[in-house]
């Protein structure tokens, strides 16, 4: 198996790399052309700040098309970020730190220098609590929408701060003429909770059922829709839509038709629509053994009309190291998948566990992979 590695940590300095993000500068943008990506450290060997919390994000620059990478700087107070372009500038939208505060920063030369989210003027959106105290705010890079001149996306507030079960979907929004750095620019909706009596009765009894990482997309109806990853362990391949209402304003949730069939529900995925096919694809880790629902070796490309029926297009990426079945899921993850579309190809960066990772978790590289012509495997 082929891995075009861009980063690589030995799993010996318990510092895993985490939250890949992806993106292509424009032709007339500094550094035209070039790709850039980023990633996060985490685990109890990584970098932390004064709260004793994950902060750190690396910034990597291909100008090959991928072929090779160099990093080209650190963020401090950066976690669980997404890249993108808009309006001349390259920004990064997520968190201050694990659990921290929403925060962006502007990047007007190619991603070399970025500001400094200091107040509400420069870049702190809404501010989280010290240390584990609400807000707990939470993401992962996952897309930022722009919809009739509107930018969107998903984050959750984890309170009470209970992995799983403690997280409540929201969406942050923004005129797309605004200032993005300015607080006042942006509005918050409300913060839904996950009800565990929302679970259906045929499910069984969940282990810490709820929502996270969810994609801001809009229907083919119009509609804006929050599709979240849905912790619903030991059932599998199932994700949770949300409603966005009022430019963002305003989310609800209908659990009589907001549970759908998704393949890799149980971890991070990424949903973009294909301006020409007007089809919606995602990179998602399908699962192929369910008595495994956390299984993470197998990453497929997927696609649907409607965000409520997917049909897997291609398998990826399976491990093809000498493991026993029991430990490739173990031991092996091609997770976290972020990407976009890049002509007539996809170029994707995957947060992976392979070949000396601890273990499928805590991932020792982050890879950069390009499906070509994808159009035309649909």
């Amino acid at each position: 198996m082929h891995l075009t590695q861009v980063a690589y940590q030995d799993a010996a300095t318990k510092s895993y790399l985490g939250s890949p993000s992806i993106v292509r500068l424009p032709d007339d943008a500094p550094h035209g052309g070039d790709l850039l990506l980023t990633h996060d450290y985490f685990g109890p060997g990584c970098p932390r700040n004064h709260e004793d919390e994950e902060h750190l994000t690396t910034v990597h620059r291909s100008r090959d098309g991928g072929r090779t990478w160099r990093r080209v700087t650190h963020v401090a107070g950066a976690f669980w970020s997404s890249l993108f372009w808009h309006r001349s500038a390259l920004y990064l939208l997520g968190c201050s730190q694990q659990y921290g505060s929403i925060v962006i920063r502007r990047s007007e030369d190619g991603g070399d220098t970025w500001t400094h989210p200091g107040d509400a003027r420069s870049g702190l959106l809404f501010p989280g609590g010290p240390r584990r105290e609400a807000p707990n705010y939470h993401c992962a890079p996952v897309p930022v929408l722009e919809v009739g001149g509107r930018l969107y996306r998903a984050f959750e507030d984890c309170d009470p701060c209970v992995w799983g079960s403690g997280f409540r979907s929201l969406v942050i929004s923004a005129d797309g003429e605004a200032d993005l750095l300015r607080a006042d620019s942006w509005v918050m909706s409300n913060a839904l909770p996950f009800d565990p009596d929302w679970v259906p009765e045929g499910w069984g009894e969940l282990e810490r059922p709820g929502w996270l990482e969810g994609n801001v997309v809009e229907a083919p109806d119009g509609r804006l829709l929050n599709v979240l990853r849905l912790n619903s362990t030991p059932v599998v391949d199932r994700a949770a839509v949300v409603e966005v209402h009022d430019e963002g304003r305003r989310v609800s949730f209908d659990p009589s038709a907001g549970f759908v069939d998704f393949p890799g529900g149980m971890a991070k995925f990424t949903i973009r629509r294909d301006p020409r096919t007007l089809l919606y694809l995602a990179l998602s880790n399908n699962n192929t053994d369910p008595s495994r629902p956390t299984q993470r070796n197998v990453l497929s490309l997927h696609t649907s009309e409607d965000l409520s029926h997917w049909r897997r297009v291609r398998e990826l990426l399976r491990d093809d190291l000498a493991h026993s079945w029991e430990d490739s899921v173990r031991l092996t993850g091609f997770q976290y998948a972020d990407w976009q579309f890049d002509g007539e190809d996809i170029i994707a960066a995957v947060r992976t566990a392979y070949r000396g990772a601890h273990n499928f978790h805590d991932a020792n590289r982050v890879t950069f992979h390009r499906i070509e012509r994808f159009r035309e495997l649909l």
